[in-house]
């Protein structure tokens, strides 16, 4: 146990599992499944001043554009206005400038006051205007990088320019036919044909959960840190909010203690690290604190402390946990498990907001994570759809069935040669087609083609980069040539018409594709295991005799071929650009990878494509020995638990052998059954014995996911597009190479990070020193940068 304890971690135990928080779900034009109900802002996943305004924006194009929005104007009455805007922060302002800029009607409704979030922020904070050369849709624009200035700004270019917000608190939007009714409680509600909400992550601060929590001293945010000067403050948290909190009290002369329930800070910026590192050091370290209140003066070394106080301190207590707070002093736990009695005056929780997701659930809009009981229902029927569909194209008791009974597709190549003579002639395309066409299989791989063609191009033409075109026509191309033509179109075609009858390339037909009186020809299905490597398609290794041929051609692309391409290019080489189980993943799973579960826990779950690859070992050795030692006891003995495990093991009517629970239930069933819920990847992330005889080889590899540490906001995008579960954002924030074997290549986090923070890489597996950055893959962000 000891040593498969040891073997999980250096495998996958000792990554990163950050999780993603739930926020609501709307696509790339902020909207909700509520058609016209638009979501803009923070709760778009993106914490960026420049990108709310942009959405804001956006959005309202948007919604100018859609002809039935305008059809709408037409017949509606002139008392429900054409936009409801909910929320006054950038991105509410920035989609009122837009709306009044189009002649539409409108109402900003706010809760509290226009731009609450930078308004509660601490005095001099520096805000983060990323990316720098970023110019948003629609009118606001920003120049200063501090809030007071900031602020100013803004309200000169919304309040300013006569944009004036409606005091009221918005319970909730309820749906009227094609328009809406935006309900406020105390009377007036709202109606207005599209609705926009930019309410931001304003929801309630999360709880401590301790005794105490509810006394005065104990803050949710800092306004201006001089009121703590030559204070005892306890902080807790590990964010850039209770960095900052630390850093300002400590410049101020406070004495500041924080703690942290984890080992090390993950999504801080990298800035707030070295501020705080620099001051738990040195309290008199000049850490560039820019904008000094009005009550503090600068000192020699260049911070900012209140006239005639001492410098304050900065202590760090990490892997902590706080346990109750008293009047004077609070308890804290540390990673020993030693409770401490800390003196202090105040006590700042600063863990964070939940999103208001309670407001998005009274307004019927769905949440990412979360399943109602008619999801539930649709991803239950899908399942039962894909275990139909893949009994009835197996081979098994449900084809029979449709072969008996003579239904679709087995009736298909009667009415095709009744329709022309030629289809009954087998050296013909026609001959061969029709001769398929009764073949569910041939029906199954068609449209599996199909589906990652259509969903292919779309992809494409989403994301618009020259990696995601090149990688999606390489899926294409091995999903619908080797895996689809050949085995169904070709390599019949060409039999039949004498190709493989006679000279060396009999000999080759013979040693790969064995003649069969069942199947008028070849068994040219086999084709499948010239793209998919063992032990991700067995059965070419493991057939009734040993095929010469397929057993070098497995060993080379599963020991030679496969580990070479991934110690260059990573485990995704394969996954991401060649595989059949990827192809679909990436065009009909790319609008659902965001759905794939994050955390320790969902991490764990990834060994067990680990269990699978040792039972397609043991399989194997029971293969090799029967056929070596036929007529002895061992022989016999490895034969019967071969034939067992792989299509033998039944219970009561329940199959429990590979074929039956990993190649159709696991691969099948839950794999594509999973695709609208799950994302696309679930088959290869946790189950696949291909995937995970790579995850070892990925352990050696040179490619990496490399970072501009400065550039990275924490944002977790990256993280929240993955659909392999990995933590990017904790490789990202601290400067690291991404190592995690279970990235495909997708360049989702590439792609999709707001500051081009990511690049794909080789290092050097000794010593981490960058050998190569790929070029390709590289974000629109950086493409802008280099333009």
């Amino acid at each position: 146990m000891g040593l498969i304890a040891r073997y999980t971690h250096w495998l996958h135990g000792r990554w990163p599992a950050g999780t993603v928080e739930k926020l609501p779900q709307v696509d790339e034009n902020g909207v909700s499944n509520i058609p016209g109900l638009y979501v803009v802002g923070d709760l778009t996943g993106i914490p960026l001043l420049k990108f709310s305004a942009d959405t804001g924006a956006r959005a309202v194009l948007h919604i100018a554009a859609d002809t039935r929005f305008q059809q709408m104007r037409k017949e509606s009455d002139q008392e429900t206005i054409d936009i409801a805007i909910i929320g006054a922060g950038v991105s509410g302002m920035s989609a009122a400038l837009e709306a009044r800029a189009a002649g539409l009607s409108f109402v900003v409704i706010e809760a509290t006051e226009p731009f609450s979030t930078l308004v509660n922020f601490p005095k001099g904070k520096p805000i983060y205007t990323y990316p720098t050369d970023m110019e948003p849709a629609g009118q606001i624009r920003f120049r200063a990088e501090v809030k007071e200035p900031l602020l100013a700004e803004l309200k000169a270019q919304t309040l300013g320019n006569g944009i004036e917000p409606l005091a009221a608190h918005v319970e909730r939007i309820e749906q009227r036919g094609e328009a809406f009714e935006v309900v406020i409680p105390k009377g007036g509600d709202i109606k207005a044909r599209r609705v926009v909400v930019g309410i931001g992550r304003s929801g309630n601060f999360r709880k401590l959960g301790v005794p105490g929590e509810e006394m005065d001293k104990v803050y949710n945010r800092l306004h201006d840190p001089v009121d703590f000067c030559d204070k005892d403050v306890l902080i807790i948290g590990g964010g850039d909010s209770a960095l900052e909190t630390a850093i300002a009290i400590a410049q101020c002369g406070g004495r500041a203690t924080l703690s942290y329930r984890k080992p090390e800070f993950s999504r801080p910026k990298p800035g707030n690290i070295e501020k705080l590192e620099k001051l738990a050091a040195d309290p008199m370290a000049d850490v560039g604190i820019d904008t000094p209140s009005s009550e503090r003066v600068t000192t020699s070394s260049g911070h900012f402390m209140e006239e005639g106080r001492k410098p304050g301190s900065i202590r760090q207590m990490m892997a902590s946990q706080i346990q109750r707070i008293d009047t004077e002093s609070a308890v804290v736990k540390d990673a020993d498990d030693q409770e401490h009695v800390l003196t202090n005056d105040a006590v700042f929780s600063m863990i964070g907001r939940e999103a208001p997701l309670g407001f998005f659930r009274r307004s019927g809009v769905r949440i990412s994570g979360e399943m109602d009981g008619r999801q539930w229902t649709f991803f239950t029927l899908f399942s039962a759809l894909c275990f139909f569909l893949y009994n009835w194209k197996a081979g098994g008791d449900l084809t029979n069935v449709f072969k008996e009974a003579h239904w679709f597709p087995f009736n298909v190549p009667d009415a095709m040669q009744a329709l022309a003579a030629q289809a009954s002639d087998l050296s013909t395309l026609l001959g061969v087609l029709t001769f398929n066409l009764g073949k569910p299989g041939f029906w199954y791989s068609l449209l599996y083609s199909a589906l990652v063609i259509g969903f292919g191009v779309r992809r494409v033409r989403r994301r618009q980069t020259p990696y995601v075109k090149w990688q999606t026509l390489s899926l294409i191309v091995f999903q619908v040539v080797p895996l689809f033509l050949l085995p169904y179109i070709l390599l019949p075609y060409l039999g039949h018409n004498g190709l493989f009858d006679s000279g060396w390339l009999k000999e080759v037909a013979d040693a790969l594709f064995p003649e069969v009186n069942y199947d008028h020809g070849r068994e040219y299905w086999r084709a499948f295991g010239l793209v998919l490597a063992w032990p991700l398609f067995v059965w070419n290794a493991f057939s009734g005799e040993p095929m010469g041929w397929w057993l070098a051609i497995s060993f080379v692309q599963t020991f030679v071929f496969i580990p070479l391409i991934v110690y260059f290019w990573g485990k995704g080489a394969y996954c991401g650009w060649i595989c059949s189980c990827g192809a679909l993943a990436e065009t009909l799973g790319d609008t659902h990878r965001h759905k794939m579960p994050h955390g320790a826990n969902w991490n764990k779950a990834n060994m067990i494509g680990q269990v699978i690859l040792f039972l397609c070992f043991v399989m194997l050795l029971g293969r090799v020995v029967s056929w070596v030692a036929p007529q002895s006891a061992a022989g016999d003995f490895f034969r019967q638990l071969y034939e067992g495990m792989l299509y033998g093991w039944q219970i009561a009517g329940i199959q429990l052998n590979y074929r039956w629970s990993i190649d159709l239930m696991l691969a099948g069933v839950v794999g594509y059954g999973a695709y609208f819920w799950y994302s696309g990847r679930v088959w290869c992330r946790f189950a696949c014995p291909l995937a995970a005889l790579m995850h070892i080889y990925a352990r050696f590899s040179r490619f990496r996911i490399l970072s501009e540490k400065k550039k990275c906001i924490s944002c977790n995008v990256c993280t929240s597009v993955c659909h392999q579960g990995i933590d990017v954002m904790n490789f990202a924030n601290k400067g690291l190479p991404m190592a995690d074997p279970e990235c495909v290549r997708c360049s989702a986090c590439v792609q999709s990070c707001p500051t081009g923070v990511l690049a794909f890489g080789q290092v050097n597996p000794q010593s981490g020193a960058v050998l190569k950055i790929d070029t390709l893959a590289a974000s629109p962000v950086r493409m802008r940068e280099e333009k």
